[in-house]
């Protein structure tokens, strides 16, 4: 493991140690951002530690986290931050959120690190040297009929939104089976191989940085909803690798 794959795990798990002190307190302070989504104390101080790691070891390279301003990189060497990714499921004493670490290196992602303190699940990869669950490789699913897939979903609109023919959207239709474990989750399931496609159709850069590499390196496909891997696109679907071909045919 690279001293950045380290310092990413490590800052994960202190993270969620951290919010953990935090979890089902009925004394947490909520409140609103400008685009109404919640924010909680745990976050912002979730996110402080992480700086300040990233700072002590690596004081050149830039962050880019959700709850403060970007530090900018003189390297080429951006560290992408969601320090709590399903807040609110946290807020409501739900398992399920986590803290999520990316390494972005002249524009790609490198490393991921994907951290379920509640839970005491960490998934973590980089470039090349495949993918990770508590210490233990993972590989995505080899199922290829969308009739035998398992597919998750975050935003309600998923399920909501008109009739579509985007190859994603009739999924839903399709899918053998189509449930809501969404955020980070969702996309872990998919690498470790317990469900085929993972969709969110509204992501932003620190939404989805932690979570290309671990996807990839597990063998299989992220891309948004024009075919491109990119966190700067319209959403972020994750996929194993023979339903992703099929789908990203069928955008071509």
């Amino acid at each position: 493991m690279t001293d950045d794959m380290q310092l990413a795990v490590k800052l994960a798990r202190d993270a969620g140690t951290l919010i953990l002190s935090y979890y089902r307190s009925k004394s947490l302070k909520i409140d609103s951002k400008r685009d109404d989504t919640p924010v909680t104390e745990a976050d912002r101080k979730a996110e402080s530690l992480i700086r300040k790691g990233i700072t002590e070891v690596f004081p050149d390279d830039g962050i880019f986290g959700e709850e403060f301003d970007e530090k900018l990189s003189v390297n080429g060497r951006r560290w992408i931050l969601d320090p709590i990714d399903g807040t609110r499921s946290f807020i409501h004493g739900v398992p399920l959120f986590g803290v999520m670490i990316g390494l972005e290196v002249d524009r790609e992602m490198r490393v991921g690190a994907v951290n379920f303190p509640a839970l005491g699940e960490i998934y973590y990869a980089e470039t090349g040297s495949g993918a990770f669950f508590n210490g233990e490789a993972i590989s995505v699913s080899a199922i290829s009929d969308y009739r035998e897939a398992t597919v998750v979903f975050t935003e309600k609109e998923y399920l909501l939104d008109p009739l579509s023919d985007h190859p994603v959207d009739s999924l839903r239709h399709d899918a053998g089976l189509v449930r809501g474990w969404g955020d980070c989750y969702g996309h872990m399931l998919v690498a470790s191989g317990r469900a085929e496609v993972a969709v969110d159709k509204i992501m932003s850069p620190w939404d989805c940085a932690a979570l290309i590499p671990v996807v990839t390196e597990a063998g299989g496909r992220c891309f948004d909803y024009t075919g491109e891997t990119t966190i700067y696109g319209q959403g972020l679907v994750s996929t194993n690798r023979f339903i992703g071909d099929k789908l990203l045919v069928d955008m071509a």
